[in-house]
């Protein structure tokens, strides 16, 4: 059984970072606003797959490396913090632009938007970040079964991840439009969620579980 505690942490950590302007949802937002929501959704379902292919690597893997050199553990974790501490400076920082006024793209075939979609996706630091060192540390040693708890909570992340995108592609016209009127929405938003990112940072930095034992 998997703690609620851990799913609603890591549902937490999963929306933090999807609302985090990222290549994913720069991707995603220029694809629906230039070719339409039909485009957007199809490389959504990119996105979707390079999300499984990372939480099928991650458990069946990451555990026995990390109870052999826990060294490697902290390191990783210490990576997450600090990446997290890097897109919070993003939000924070003076002089940012808005993901929603994206630069013309060419039209693409559907083949070819899943793959970029795809391509993406596993090339994108923050989902590996988010996949190596922040979900992990949500698995509890004493509900047992880790592998089980590594899937679902990872598709507890992967369902947040695909609701959320979905939302931004079907309405990124409107949200375009919308920012475009209104730039002290995109500032409050900004500095709300750089402040939640460096929290989670500081939180994940000072964290001393060990790692979940297969």
């Amino acid at each position: 059984m998997v703690e609620l505690s851990g799913v609603l942490g890591v549902a937490m950590v999963a929306l933090g970072m999807v609302l985090t302007p990222g290549p994913n949802m720069i991707y995603l937002v220029s694809r629906s606003i230039t070719q339409g929501r039909r485009a957007g959704v199809v490389s959504l379902g990119g996105v979707a797959v390079g999300f499984l292919v990372y939480l099928l690597a991650t458990n069946l893997g990451l555990s026995v490396v990390f109870l052999a050199v826990p060294e490697l553990y902290v390191a990783v974790k210490l990576a997450g913090a600090a990446y997290l501490a890097y897109l919070a400076w993003n939000a924070l920082r003076p002089g940012g632009v808005s993901v929603f006024a994206p630069e013309e793209l060419p039209h693409d075939s559907s083949r070819r938007l899943f793959t970029m979609g795809l391509m993406t996706n596993l090339l994108n630091p923050k989902i590996a970040i988010m996949y190596l060192s922040l979900i992990p540390q949500f698995i509890s040693l004493e509900a047992g079964n880790v592998l089980f708890q590594g899937f679902l909570l990872g598709s507890v992340q992967i369902a947040v991840a695909l609701t959320v995108n979905l939302g931004i592609v079907l309405a990124a016209g409107t949200i375009a439009a919308f920012l475009a009127r209104r730039p002290t929405w995109l500032r409050v938003q900004r500095y709300l969620m750089g402040t939640a990112l460096g929290l989670l940072a500081v939180s994940v930095a000072t964290d001393t579980s060990a790692p979940a034992r297969a």
